[in-house]
């Protein structure tokens, strides 16, 4: 069909090198090597180094919940359809909530694909305000979004999960940044993990229940957001993946000339 009148919109966050990436781990550094050139061989050639979980992606079941599916068990309809990008703006370590998700315009429906924007992509680079004080979603959200059915959900902040949900503050294999969990006493008299006792709770709820979350959505999100649109989101065909880098568009029509059946 003619894609005359349709507005394309990249909701994906430049990928490459010296793009941010999430503090926790050394070894997520990307590198990225030339091996030919076109001036002696004629062709570019580049080798790239580095894990999955960096820019915009989406990460499989098995990242987080052993024996559970990768990448490729995911059935294909989850990355094509309607849905819509919603304004749930938050500051620094705000939590969204299921009220936040119920009152959310457009209102998400079942079958949904959803674009959660809380503000935080505008902050996107190598820096605290995005990657240790960013909002989030946390055990609550995640289950809301379970419980409407949702086929996909995207988020514009750090991790599926909200920063004090993940081993940069005492979960899992950290604290990677113990620093934080003094400043969160310090700002509010209580301790980080009587508020945030759960390791990466909306990862966990989400995935196991079929529900792909994508990550670091950013780009050009606040020009759909308040709007219902079709989303593409594919990754790699990658059977052993536990993660992978995509690229997540919008398209609208003003006319509604091109218009998905509501449940595809």
């Amino acid at each position: 069909m003619s894609t005359e009148g349709l507005h394309f919109y990249d909701l994906t966050n430049r990928w490459g090198h010296n793009m941010p990436q999430r503090p926790s781990v050394a070894s997520t550094v990307l590198t990225i090597n030339r091996l030919q050139y076109h001036a002696m061989h004629g062709q570019l050639v580049q080798e790239l180094d580095g894990i999955m979980h960096r820019g915009t992606h989406m990460d499989a079941p098995i990242h987080v919940t052993a024996n559970q599916r990768y990448m490729t068990d995911y059935p294909l309809w989850r990355f094509f359809g309607t849905g819509v990008a919603v304004s749930i703006p938050k500051g620094k370590w705000g939590v969204v909530t299921r009220d936040d998700l119920e009152r959310a315009t457009p209102r998400i429906e079942p079958n949904d694909i959803v674009m959660i924007n809380t503000g935080s992509h505008r902050n996107w680079g190598d820096n605290d305000d995005y990657f240790a004080y960013s909002p989030g979603l946390y055990r609550e959200a995640a289950e809301w979004l379970v419980e409407r059915r949702v086929k996909l959900v995207g988020v514009d902040v750090q991790a599926l999960d909200h920063p004090l949900g993940t081993k940069l503050v005492a979960h899992g294999t950290g604290p990677t940044h113990p620093q934080i969990m003094e400043e969160y006493r310090a700002e509010t008299g209580r301790d980080v993990m009587d508020d945030f006792p759960d390791w990466e709770p909306a990862h966990k709820t989400m995935l196991t229940a079929g529900i792909p979350g994508v990550e670091n959505v950013g780009g050009e999100l606040d020009a759909v957001t308040g709007k219902r649109c079709t989303f593409i989101v594919f990754p790699w065909r990658y059977p052993t993946g536990e993660a992978c880098s995509v690229r997540v568009v919008a398209v609208v029509d003003p006319e509604r000339r091109f218009r998905i059946p509501t449940g595809v």
